[in-house]
This record gives C-alpha cells, sequence and structure tokens, in this order.
C-alpha cells in the first residue's frame, strides 16, 4: 500500500510543504505548514476544498476573511483570489478538482 510519505514533498513557500495525490479528476494534498508562513494572493481553476486537521490557517478568499480552525473546512470555487496566514503550525488538507497539473 502507498504511503504519503513516500511522495517528494513540494514547496509552496516558505515553511509550507505539500505531498500530493494525483486521480484522474482531483489532487489531494497533505500541507505542513509552520507558524507565521504566508502563501501569496492567488487563484487557480481549481476548485478547492481546504480542511484543516490541526491548528489555525488565516485566509483571505475572495476579499473575504475567515479563520479556519481544527475541524473546519472552506469550499473555494474555481479562479477566486485567496490567501493565507498560519498564526501557528498547522496541518491542512486539500483537495482540487480538476487534478493539478502544475503540482505533479
Amino acid at each position: 500500500m502507498p504511503s504519503i510519505n513516500q511522495i517528494p514533498a513540494k514547496l509552496l513557500s516558505q515553511g509550507i510543504l505539500g505531498n500530493y495525490i494525483h486521480g484522474t479528476d482531483a489532487t489531494v494534498g497533505y500541507v505542513s505548514i509552520e507558524k507565521g508562513s504566508v502563501l501569496g494572493l492567488h487563484h487557480h481553476i481549481n476548485e478547492q476544498i481546504t480542511y484543516i486537521v490541526k491548528g489555525q490557517l488565516d485566509m483571505k478568499i475572495g476579499g473575504v476573511e475567515v479563520s479556519l480552525k481544527e475541524g473546519d473546512y472552506y469550499v473555494i470555487p474555481s479562479n477566486t483570489p485567496h490567501e493565507a496566514f498560519a498564526p501557528m503550525d498547522c496541518v491542512v488538507i486539500d483537495v482540487f478538482t480538476p487534478v493539478r497539473e502544475d503540482y505533479k
């Protein structure tokens, strides 16, 4: 059985590492984020579901500020500008559809 730990991590930004699984129609990411890390404003064609496994992630999504804590999730529509800041260490599961070809 494959393990997500066997997938080489992708550096998304300083302090943000993701391991990504790609299916036919979706990408799932296990993302570790260090306290103080920032993911700058960006958007993509993929719908994104972000689920907080541990910690807290403060985001601005389509101009709306949200603070996501353990157990919270947010559905980010396709092409919606968003950014994130980690006020503490956190672990996030991200699901993208269609597949994030740029993360392969």
